[in-house]
């Protein structure tokens, strides 16, 4: 039950004669009941009529008794005349009546509220639940839920705000007062009105924590100006933005209208503000669903594969990466619109690695699939792995996004492993090199690589060899092993970068040496979790 109190019959002749809609009557009386909001727009009208007729004598209160209406479609009709019927002067649209059973159709007028442009109306009426489930279906999502979200025109605030200074003179006069954040707000009785019907239309339920996103985006063209002169009372709240097509946002004019004075609002606005002659339209209909992340680890084999794509100056170097080999497949059985690939690391294109791989993660953006067995994660990682011989990946699975971060804390804090192939100038003996097999917890100050210092600060970064152990192979050629602190730059150790790195492989043997190959053996993080073969 909710009802309408005494103090409320001005505001509702007030706002009846002014040509607001039932809807918005009930929001600027602070009505809370959601159910009232969903009565069928007629009988909200009859209802306002009645308790403006009845006896204004009478002690206490005029309720309305109420229950969840069945989803049906709301025929909105043009009721008889008398005070409501004042001040309209909008073009009249014409809705028909849902009763199939009827042989004669009944045609009704409807007069756009001049505070929510219509939103309240016929955008709450079967028919456009209906337009809205058809474009989410044909879209083919997989979800068990939804969340529903509405963009309204940023003009809808500025009539707001009107009709809030019309009605809090009212009460002044009554001696009583209303705050803005009384009134319900358009967005909040909009979706207590939907969420029932899209509901049962599309058969699940209304959630605010789920990840599929149904979306609705309003415009009025008729009055999109409306708002512009608060740029001139308040410019500093419009200011140009890069992913903007305008300055007038929603946030942008809530925030002028906080600033601006009510009486020039009031010299730049009429109050009440002017029955418009047309309805909003939906400009879209958007379906979202939030980001699947899927990682694993992955090998490489090849020492002419990046890891990502390898494009310089808008000119591709090679013809695939790591990512794309991997990604190609998610993005085809999630039905993904993008990716964003991340790793614990990364090798060089002529660096390969091997053991158990390296931790990656993908996340999938706007995926239309996110229902995946262990069984059907199992097939699509041999899928991967059976369309190159390049790469393999392993313990491919689903994971949330906070899981994502113990990668992330590994590629500075974990251990690598290397293995490394030397080249010497001058010859060399077993013995020669065996001296490296001792060194432990070796300091090194790296000034940034040559080859990185295009996209890396300039720098010098303390690193940590920890474990070397050499493997002669001729005079001139050693593998070395070593075990790293995360983030020592390998080649740079070996060669020296003309001083950059010190100590290094060629200052400690008092040699000129090289590098010729590079593995990464291991990277010592604990994730993904292992999967069973």
């Amino acid at each position: 039950m909710s009802s309408l109190t005494e103090k409320d019959r001005p505001i509702v002749q007030l706002l009846l004669n002014t040509g607001t809609c039932p809807r918005c009557i009930l929001r600027f009386c602070c009505v809370g009941s959601q159910t009232l909001y969903r009565r069928p727009y007629k009988d909200l009208m009859k209802d306002l009529k009645e308790f403006l007729k009845s006896n204004q004598e009478k002690e206490g209160m005029v309720c309305f008794d109420v229950v969840d209406p069945p989803c049906k479609r709301i025929r909105l009709e043009h009721t008889e005349e008398g005070p409501d019927d004042l001040n309209h002067n909008g073009a009249l649209r014409q809705i028909p009546s849902g009763n199939d059973e009827n042989n004669a159709m009944e045609n009704s007028a409807l007069k756009v509220c001049n505070v929510c442009l219509g939103i309240l109306q016929e955008f709450c009426e079967a028919d456009f639940v209906k337009k809205v489930c058809q474009k989410v279906t044909s879209a083919d999502y997989q979800f068990t839920s939804f969340v529903f979200s509405v963009s309204l025109p940023p003009q809808l605030s500025v009539r707001e705000c009107a009709a809030w200074l019309l009605v809090k003179q009212e009460m002044g006069k009554l001696g009583l007062s209303l705050a803005k954040d009384d009134i319900v707000q358009l967005k909040e009785a909009y979706k207590w009105i939907i969420h029932p019907q899209l509901s049962e239309e599309l058969g699940v339920p209304a959630d605010g924590k789920v990840l599929f996103e149904v979306s609705v985006i309003f415009a009025h063209p008729e009055t999109e100006e409306e708002c512009h002169f608060l740029a001139t009372a308040c410019p500093d709240c419009f200011k140009p933005a890069k992913n903007k097509q305008s300055v007038f946002t929603r946030m942008a004019v809530i925030k002028a209208l906080e600033k601006i004075k009510e009486e020039d609002f009031l010299k730049h606005f009429p109050c009440p503000p002017s029955s418009p002659k047309n309805l909003c339209v939906a400009l879209e209909i958007q379906c979202n669903n939030g980001a699947v992340f899927v990682a694993g680890r992955y090998n490489k084999y090849s020492r002419n594969l990046p890891q990502t794509p390898w494009i310089i100056d808008g000119e591709r170097k090679l013809e695939s990466s790591v990512e794309e080999l991997i990604s190609e497949h998610l993005i085809a059985e999630f039905k993904a619109d993008s990716f964003n690939f991340s790793s614990s690391g990364r090798e060089d294109v002529d660096v390969r690695t091997l053991g158990n791989g390296r931790p990656f993660a993908i996340e999938l953006v706007n995926p239309h699939r996110i229902h995946f067995t262990a069984e059907e994660m199992k097939g699509l990682q041999q899928t991967i792995n059976n369309s190159s011989d390049k790469i393999q990946v392993r313990d491919l699975q689903l994971v949330t996004r906070e899981a994502i971060g113990r990668m992330k804390e590994g590629e500075e804090e974990k251990t690598k492993t290397y293995s490394a192939l030397v080249w010497t100038d001058k010859a060399i003996h077993k013995e020669d090199i065996a001296f490296l097999d001792d060194i432990k917890e070796l300091k090194l100050d790296q000034k940034t690589p040559l080859r990185v210092l295009h996209r890396r600060p300039l720098a010098v970064r303390c690193r940590i060899i920890h474990t070397m152990k050499s493997q002669y192979i001729d005079e001139h050629h050693f593998r070395l092993h070593l075990k790293t602190q995360a983030g020592t730059y390998i080649k740079e150790f070996v060669h020296g970068d003309f001083g950059r790195t010190k100590p290094n492989i060629g200052s400690l043997l008092n040699r000129t040496t090289d590098i010729l190959e590079l593995d990464v053996e291991s990277v010592d993080v604990d994730w993904p979790p292992t999967l069973d073969d």
